[in-house]
């Protein structure tokens, strides 16, 4: 089973910026005082927790604690922020990203060819 892990660190991002050269990333931007957000973020941990391959990585950062890694990816992807913000890195770039309430599982699944 995937497991989640939390980025608070740049440094933690900039491994995980280099590790989508060899699997794809996962990096969810939750705001841990949004309602929208934490409906987005169970969407998340559903798809995660059903995610079977060895082939991605999962990602979460809390954009209110750790801001100065939310606004590094933003940055290093040049993904405008948003919040909840699901974005599929490969190649230490953005394949995919979406907000808010299009973070299904469905789209998740169609941007990734899965359905």
């Amino acid at each position: 089973m995937a497991v989640i892990k939390e980025l608070t660190t740049e440094n933690e991002w900039n491994d995980m910026y280099r590790k989508s050269n060899e699997k794809k990333v996962y990096i969810f931007k939750h705001s841990t005082q949004c309602p929208i957000s934490a409906e987005a973020n169970e969407v998340y941990e559903k798809y995660v927790s059903n995610y079977t391959e060895d082939d991605a990585e999962f990602c979460l950062v809390k954009v209110i604690e750790s801001r100065p890694v939310s606004n590094l990816i933003a940055n290093d992807l040049e993904v405008t922020h948003h919040s909840p913000q699901l974005i599929i890195v490969e190649d230490e770039s953005p394949s995919w990203c979406d907000t808010h309430r299009n973070i299904t599982i469905e789209s998740i699944k169609t941007a990734l060819n899965e359905i």
